[in-house]
């Protein structure tokens, strides 16, 4: 089996609310080594990444926070999610506020290109996180991921996105809050939007098979970032982005036995975990179990589907 590369990304640089810095610590104390072990994977933790030096950066948006710190943070994530592509792995990096994908998503478009596949983006979160550092009123860059990935204008102080991705390869799924600007953006772009009524109306399977049989088609590579709040906060309170009507616990596993079912997935977030909020570590709990079944564990197996 492939190696699975735990990063830890003690990132809190993309939001005002403390403590998503624990998360990293948070996933190993509730044993997604030993999960993901269990299961047969080969895996190896490469500790925390350290945060490069502050680079001297500015916005002309006053609203903007900790832009030095989120743009230090996103050289050094794509750095380490690239060498652990390039080493044959799959990095799997542990939050970290959802500002961690600006890097991690770059660093797996710098190997996609060199590898000569298309990348695409399965964003599983409440947020269409599709907002500019010009356009965000809050200053808090984990809403800007999506936007810097598909090549929007407006983030100058970063480096420039390797090979952004055009639309038709971003699939946004279990959106249920969009800011007025981010819903005008989204109109001018074709990236599959499929908020909460697509998935009541045609079920959680239907889109996301489409989504994977184009991924298939292309000889894709697949970057899956799953956010805490993608789910219901009944049963995941440890974010502090809390959205009502997310995915139950059923649908989310079954998201999860369906990416793995598709043999598709190449690198994974987990993401905006806040341990001072949780209960217990049922969160943290609970977006391991969603890890381990996205890596192979059933409860009773059925025969892989083809997506080809």
């Amino acid at each position: 089996m492939q190696e699975k590369i735990l990063i830890g990304a003690p990132v809190d640089s993309g939001q005002r609310q403390p403590g998503c810095l624990m998360g990293p610590a948070a996933y190993r104390v509730a044993g997604i080594a030993r999960a993901l072990a269990d299961l047969g994977h080969p895996v190896s933790d490469r500790g925390d990444v350290a945060m490069d030096p502050l680079p001297q950066v500015t916005s002309d948006n006053p609203a903007i926070d900790q832009l030095p710190q989120t743009v230090a943070w996103t050289t050094a994530l794509s750095q380490a999610v690239e060498s652990a592509l390039n080493d044959g792995g799959m990095p799997i990096t542990l939050g970290g506020d959802h500002s961690l994908a600006l890097g991690t998503v770059a660093g797996a478009a710098k190997h996609a290109a060199a590898q000569g596949r298309p990348l695409f983006l399965l964003w599983l979160d409440a947020h269409s996180d599709f907002h500019t550092p010009r356009s965000t009123t809050s200053g808090n860059l984990h809403g800007t991921p999506v936007a810097y990935i598909a090549g929007r204008d407006g983030f100058e102080a970063f480096p420039p996105f390797p090979a952004p991705l055009p639309a038709e390869r971003i699939c946004l799924f279990g959106i249920r809050s969009v800011d007025p600007a981010e819903h005008a953006a989204l109109q001018q772009h074709d990236i599959a939007i499929n908020d909460m009524r697509v998935l009541d109306e045609q079920g959680i399977v239907a889109p996301l098979r489409a989504f994977l049989s184009r991924v298939a088609e292309a000889g894709g590579m697949l970057h899956v970032s799953l956010d805490v709040d993608f789910l219901d906060p009944s049963i995941a309170p440890a974010v502090g982005t809390t959205v009502p009507g997310g995915t139950t616990f059923r649908e989310a596993h079954l998201v999860m036995e369906r990416l793995c079912d598709s043999g598709l997935v190449t690198s994974l977030d987990l993401v905006e975990l806040n341990p001072f909020l949780d209960e217990r570590g049922r969160t943290a709990k609970l977006m391991v179990d969603l890890a381990a079944s996205l890596m192979g564990r059933k409860v009773f197996d059925r025969p892989t589907r083809s997506y080809s």
